[in-house]
């Protein structure tokens, strides 16, 4: 099957960031690594991005969503932002640096 085709503008939009927490962090002992990524983005369209940036071969991608709670800040009710993450589990060889940019 081939991957997803993605422009070069839409594959900076995919990828916003690496989530850099302890849990994620553990991920990297099973060649994992955790990713912010656009809410609308697919599984076929974040694979194709991460490969094409990283220049790295992924095995599997598994998503989540987090819901935007209510919060309140001095009284004022607010919302968080709805994220996605995504799990980019990586071919044996393979490894991304999220320290260092891209």
């Amino acid at each position: 099957m081939k991957g997803a085709v993605v422009s070069r503008e839409r594959i900076y939009e995919i990828v916003r960031g690496p989530v850099i927490t302890e849990k994620a962090t553990m991920g990297s002992e099973h060649n994992q690594v955790t990713f912010k990524v656009a809410v609308d983005a697919s599984k076929p369209e974040i694979k194709t991005a991460i490969e094409t940036l990283f220049k790295v071969k992924v095995k599997a991608v598994n998503t989540l969503r987090q819901e935007g709670k209510e919060k309140r800040f001095r009284g004022t009710l607010g919302r968080r932002n709805e994220v996605k993450k995504a799990i980019v589990t990586l071919e044996a060889g393979h490894s991304i640096d999220v320290t260092t940019g891209i």
